[in-house]
């Protein structure tokens, strides 16, 4: 499943930017003007909506929709565990944690995406709306910059607040010993004192 999201995530990009890039991009006296060369307005205002609506308003639904169904799934989850086992107060004290855990990172990660991608999202709305924006334009590398920024700081967003995935991460660092190995206890020769280092 993962080896199939990545492909169909790279494919379907690449396609999708070469088949808009190469129709509507030209160089003219020396300059580059990628994604504004349509052969018809209306052509070129369909796509800014398409480009609108799939890449900013369907992932952020995709998003809440698909974070809803893991808060619900672990809450259903937790009251099946009720059920059958007399829970310690430790042990909801964690489940609740878990649940607080995934929330909080829902909300981060769709709140982020909604703030950074906007603008982004709609100035190449606007970009197809209105015939005399262009790529060149300062408006546009501060969007760009800003939506670039949402996708550096969302890994460590879960790395920081979901706790499965740090678990996972903190196993990858391979300097990272558990508190056994690192204590020692190495006898001293000539003497029979025993030291102890970390």
């Amino acid at each position: 499943m993962i080896y199939t999201a990545l492909s169909v995530a790279w494919i379907s990009g690449i396609v999708h930017s070469m088949a808009m890039t190469f129709p509507t991009s030209a160089v003219i006296d020396g300059v580059c003007y990628a994604y504004v060369l349509w052969k018809s307005r209306v052509a070129q205002m369909a796509y800014g909506f398409f480009y609108f609506l799939s890449y900013y308003t369907i992932e952020l639904f995709t998003f809440i929709f698909c974070y809803g169904h893991i808060v619900i799934a672990i809450r259903r989850q937790a009251k099946i565990m009720a059920g059958h086992v007399v829970m310690s107060n430790a042990i909801q004290a964690q489940s609740n944690q878990i649940q607080s855990s995934v929330i909080k990172t829902m909300i981060l990660v769709s709140a982020l995406y909604a703030i950074s991608d906007l603008p982004m999202s709609v100035y190449y709305l606007m970009l197809n709306i209105h015939a005399n924006l262009t790529l060149l334009e300062s408006g546009y590398y501060a969007s760009l910059l800003i939506s670039y920024l949402y996708f550096c700081t969302n890994p460590f967003i879960y790395a920081v607040k979901f706790n499965p995935v740090k678990i996972v991460l903190l196993r990858l660092i391979p300097c990272k010993k558990n508190a056994a190995e690192v204590v020692q206890s190495i006898e001293m020769t000539g003497s029979r004192n025993v030291a102890t280092h970390n």
